[in-house]
């Protein structure tokens, strides 16, 4: 009985493919074992096991990804942490992108816009330069929403106050749009919030936050993702 030899180099012996051809297809998940995709081109194999090439292989570099991620309230950790959160079973069962999800799209991902502190909802990883590019150099022009809880009394004038800004001890607090969502949650939609910005804005007009969550960065929603899982930004979806 022979050795186990690379995924790759058996699928060089059946297709009569190159070395980078054999490992695009594997990487791109076009490559079965026994019925199961494999995305390692090392991976080892048997000749006792099926190594199928699967219909409508392409031998196409990965195009980059972008994932969207509804950080939960309750999470504690660095920007390590929230990575190891990207799962393919954490990934949404009803994400419309119609992306495949791949193994490589889980790689080398950098973070873009972090969160208010004490906030949950919305972060952005990817892959693409030019969306960490847009995400870095357009942040002051891309406006960021969140839903804010709050307990307290809102003055009569205390809407106006927050949407003209206002100086408050030498400190400027931007304007914004605000509303309310219903009698406990305020909507705000700012740009480039600086950190802790909403929690002063609240807190001159008397209202205690008990909870902030961005729901939306420039044009891209997260929509009903559920707490503590991802999906793909859709090819239409644009920052």
């Amino acid at each position: 009985m022979s050795e186990p030899i690379r995924l790759s180099k058996r699928l060089i012996e059946l297709t009569g493919c190159s070395r980078r051809e054999a490992e695009l297809y594997i990487e791109g998940g076009w490559v079965s074992i026994d019925g199961e995709v494999v995305e390692e081109p090392q991976f080892k194999v048997s000749e006792q096991q099926a190594v199928v090439l699967l219909p409508g292989a392409e031998a196409k570099p990965l195009e980059p990804a972008t994932l969207l991620l509804n950080q939960p309230a309750d999470f504690k950790g660095d920007v390590d942490d929230l990575l190891a959160l990207f799962q393919p079973r954490s990934r949404w069962a009803e994400d419309p992108s119609g992306v495949r999800a791949l193994r490589g799209h889980l790689l080398r991902l950098q973070a873009s816009l972090p969160l208010q502190p004490h906030a949950e909802g919305m972060l952005v990883f990817s892959q693409d330069w030019r969306t960490q590019r847009k995400l870095t150099d357009d942040a002051y022009k891309l406006e960021q929403e969140y839903v804010v809880e709050v307990i307290g009394e809102l003055p009569p004038s205390g809407l106006e106050t927050l949407k003209r800004g206002q100086t408050i001890k030498g400190e400027s607090l931007p304007g914004c749009k605000v509303s309310w969502q219903n009698e406990t949650r305020l909507r705000f939609a700012l740009k480039n919030p600086s950190p802790g910005v909403i929690q002063r804005l609240c807190d001159s007009v008397g209202l205690r936050v008990v909870s902030i969550k961005r729901i939306r960065i420039g044009g891209v929603s997260m929509g009903k993702l559920p707490s503590g899982q991802w999906r793909y930004l859709s090819p239409q979806e644009r920052f």
